[in-house]
């Protein structure tokens, strides 16, 4: 597998994470996602408050009316917003915030990583520094196709996941504009810019 489809060649901090071990393609981490978060709540220091499968860190804020579905960790200095639903294996690091009426699921979100209100993110990895504007889509599912297996066009040729559900690959420094919508199956290296009310898809079939 060409090195340009690590996590890690768009991610700085995924290796000092503690996933970082299980570096490789996106949607194989994404896959393993439940797994990996609830192995890495064992891990955690005394500043994390445990309820069952949920780690909150003492320096981070829930607000009352956001939904947290476990396993989550949420990480020093994190903001979720009334209105947030997270769900189906959700890491937060650093800094981020999840703004109200966004909906993260099955999700790693690095430092000062934000998205801000009325979003869905669905089964991605978002590097540090990672901003995406109100009301735009990270799709993680081929509900327009009879076909529902993810294929990207990556670097010329197609590669096929194997997988019926997986977002994008935001690397570090990438800004997603408001209202804008990244097709399922996207790996955009890092400080990518794209502009409001734009599409990315990398299907082969759109190209």
């Amino acid at each position: 597998m060409t090195i340009g489809l690590f996590v890690s060649h768009h991610v700085e901090r995924w290796v000092a994470s503690p996933f970082g071990v299980a570096d490789g393609a996106p949607w194989t981490i994404i896959h393993d996602a439940e797994a990996l978060i609830r192995s890495a709540l064992s891990g955690l220091g005394p500043d994390y408050g445990v309820q069952g499968d949920i780690a909150v860190h003492a320096s981070a804020t829930v607000e009352p009316g956001a939904v947290l579905k476990g396993p989550a960790i949420i990480g020093p200095r994190c903001f979720v917003a009334t209105g947030a639903y997270l769900r189906g294996g959700v890491y937060l690091d650093e800094d981020c915030i999840v703004g109200p009426g966004a909906e993260l699921k099955t999700s790693f979100m690095f430092k000062g990583s934000k998205i801000a209100h009325l979003n869905f993110v669905g089964d991605s990895i978002l590097g540090a520094g990672v901003n995406v504007e109100a009301g735009a889509i990270i799709a993680n599912y081929r509900n327009e196709q009879d076909d529902k297996r993810i294929r990207i066009l990556f670097q010329g040729e197609t590669i096929d996941t194997g997988v019926d559900k997986f977002g994008a690959l935001l690397g570090d420094g990438t800004r997603i504009g408001a209202n804008a919508v990244i097709a399922p199956g996207a790996i955009l290296p890092p400080n990518t810019r794209i502009g409001r009310l734009q599409l990315v898809d990398q299907s082969p079939s759109a190209a």
